[in-house]
Parts: structure tokens; C-alpha cells; sequence
């Protein structure tokens, strides 16, 4: 699996519309979360985790969302992930496509990763 560009990113996130939404609705309570783990073959700076949709839901996914000549999901911005129905803690990024299993997502954060505090 190797690491993707940034450029496979859209420009700005685009959020589903309400449409695309409710297409998504019933596949999200079916989306399996790992658990958290430092990846012993790659850093220790990163705790990374994967995230399973399920294969149907590819499908129902807007279709600016993919790489066109790939055919695998482009790399997600949080805002566009979140609007997917996954639901993580702050500080995840969708940092690589495994072109082989195009329904699983990796993600990855910093392990002392401290949210930022809102301004009081």
C-alpha cells in the first residue's frame, strides 16, 4: 500500500447534499471501525486505523468522490468523510486508498494528538 498524493484530494471538500445523505442512511450503522493501534512497519509518530463500508455503499457514494481513472475513492477530507456517516473522534485523516479492498479507508493521526481548545 503505498501513500497517495494529496493531489488525488477534490480542490475543497464538497459535503454530500441531502439527497446523497439519504442515499448513504442505510448503510451506516453498518460501517466497521478497527481499533486504534500504532502500525509496528511504519512510524511512531502515527496511530492509524481502518474503516470498512460496506461494499453496496461505493455505490450510493456521489460520484466526484472517486478517482476517474482509478475508479477508487479519492483521498477525503474530513468534511466529506464525516458526510459519509463515519463518525471518529477529532484529528483522523484519510491518508491512503488500498486499491484492492476500494471499501476499506485508512486513517491516520498523531498519537499525542490533543484536540484543539475553542477560544473562551
Amino acid at each position: 500500500m503505498a501513500e497517495q498524493g494529496y493531489s488525488r484530494r477534490n480542490k475543497r471538500p464538497r459535503v454530500p447534499t441531502e439527497a446523497e445523505r439519504a442515499k448513504l442512511e442505510e448503510f451506516i450503522e453498518s460501517i466497521h471501525y478497527s481499533e486504534r493501534r500504532v502500525h509496528p512497519y511504519c512510524d511512531n509518530e502515527n496511530e492509524y486505523r481502518h474503516v470498512h463500508i460496506p461494499k453496496a455503499m461505493l455505490k450510493a457514494i456521489p460520484k466526484d468522490y472517486f478517482d476517474p481513472e482509478k475508479g477508487t475513492l479519492k483521498l477525503l477530507w474530513e468534511a466529506e468523510w464525516r458526510g459519509l456517516g463515519i463518525t471518529q473522534s477529532l484529528g483522523w485523516e484519510h491518508y491512503e486508498v488500498h486499491e484492492p479492498e476500494p471499501h476499506i479507508l485508512l486513517f491516520k493521526r498523531p498519537i499525542d494528538y490533543i484536540p484543539p481548545q475553542p477560544p473562551q
